[in-house]
């Protein structure tokens, strides 16, 4: 159930951080998605490897974690395309 748990966090999470950090990002929809999924997954690696405990199934504390990511991985991919979103 992880993977697949994190897959759907990602879908909602990518579309929530893209409310929070609203600008004109290349690709639309198909990159908020993968932003959404690679930022909640990078987020339960690093909230597990930071020994905050295991992130598994549908829980507030994982749906937040999946939101950090996806903002911490949205605001890199902005400021790896050097502003050119804009």
């Amino acid at each position: 159930m992880g993977i697949i748990s994190w897959i759907i966090f990602g879908l909602i999470a990518g579309a929530l951080a893209k409310f929070l950090f609203p600008g004109n990002d290349p690709g639309g929809c198909i990159v908020t998605i993968i932003i959404g999924v690679v930022g909640a997954t990078v987020g339960g690696f690093i909230m597990t490897g930071l020994g905050y405990g295991t992130v598994t199934g549908f829980n507030v504390y994982s749906f937040f974690v999946a939101i950090l990511g996806s903002m911490v991985v949205l605001a890199i991919y902005r400021v790896l395309l050097g502003g050119k979103a804009e």
